[in-house]
């Protein structure tokens, strides 16, 4: 995709070398190094015709198997393997998002929309970043300098509850409070799951990512890690999205999704 931030040149040499040899200009990019606001795509784009940029960095790895414990594990993957095996059949098994239930944390953070990041500093120290997934209307709240509740003492929530601070140009944010039937990849997990992310922006900053890490000791072995990225997409106007107005559902005999569409007669 062709780049669109805009740029300035930069003069390199020394004042009493200008006359002596010619000027070296290198571009500089308008966003500082925490400059993480704005509309975002997520990348590589789940969609085609927007264009490519050879200069474009590398995507992140898929995300791994979750390292569930053992009496968790083989049902977990049974399913995943159905799921599969139904979609590959053209009847994909109903969702919450064909229910239009949104992700909530940590899926919403790679919705199939695009994401608009809103950085508030204000006056009285109560800094906030807030996330709003355009899938499903999602909104996500990030208080700075501040750290989540313990889990027992989180209300449920979708996106949870998230604090964060910055560690030097990274934004680490740990989230609690995620309701236990909201599942990424229909993981399980417990009220005890701590969601930590590392946001920050690429040599290139474009390109942004989000490493993430999962712990919950009551279903994982170990941490689950993986990277996400994102893609600046400048001038993009998030769009209004009613799920309901898509007429999704389920089949009663299969529990395939499906789509209803009304016709009216002329």
């Amino acid at each position: 995709m062709t780049r669109t931030a805009k740029r300035r040149l930069v003069l390199l040499a020394a004042p009493a070398l200008l006359l002596a040899a010619p000027a070296v200009a290198q571009e500089e990019s308008e966003y500082g190094p925490r400059d993480i606001g704005g509309t975002w795509e997520r990348y590589p784009s789940a969609f085609s015709g927007l264009g490519s940029d050879s200069e474009a960095p590398v995507g992140p790895q898929p995300v791994p198997d979750p390292p569930l414990k053992a009496e968790y594990f083989p049902a977990w993957k049974a399913e995943q393997e159905e799921a599969e095996a139904l979609t590959e059949a053209g009847l994909p098994p109903a969702t919450n998002y064909t229910h239009c239930i949104g992700e909530g944390m940590p899926g919403m953070m790679m919705g199939m929309f695009p994401m608009e990041v809103l950085v508030n500093d204000r006056p009285d120290g109560t800094d906030q970043v807030t996330i709003i997934q355009e899938a499903y209307n999602q909104v996500r709240r990030i208080y700075m300098d501040e750290a989540p509740p313990e889990p027992e003492d989180a209300e449920p929530r979708f996106a949870g509850h998230s604090g964060a601070h910055w560690e030097g140009d990274t934004l680490v944010v740990e989230t609690t409070g995620v309701k236990d039937y909201v599942g990424y990849r229909n993981v399980p997990h417990s009220m005890n799951m701590r969601i930590t992310e590392r946001i920050s922006l690429l040599d290139d900053p474009e390109y942004m990512q989000n490493e993430i890490t999962v712990t919950d000791p009551e279903y994982l072995t170990g941490p689950w890690s993986w990277t996400w990225m994102y893609k600046r997409w400048p001038g993009y106007k998030m769009q209004e999205y009613v799920c309901e107005d898509n007429l999704w559902g389920a089949d009663a005999a299969s529990g395939a999704a499906t789509l209803t569409i009304d016709l009216e007669d002329d």
